[in-house]
């Protein structure tokens, strides 16, 4: 067995590259505070499971 992962590849390991939607925000789905406009916003669990959102720059939370 070998004593590192490294030591049981038998060369370069492939790692496959991400790929590239048509659109460059076709993936990205920005979630802003309508309070103070950051993007610096978090999911989290609300009440009886729904979702809820707040924001790690202000504070202000929502739904």
């Amino acid at each position: 067995m070998p004593s590192s992962i490294l030591d049981g590849a038998e060369g370069p390991v492939a790692v496959a590259a991400p790929r590239r939607a048509a659109s460059p925000f076709a993936a990205i789905a920005l979630l802003t505070c309508p309070s103070c406009g950051s993007s610096h916003v978090a999911q989290v669990l609300g009440d009886n499971g729904g979702v809820s959102y707040v924001c790690t720059a202000c504070g202000h939370s929502w739904s």
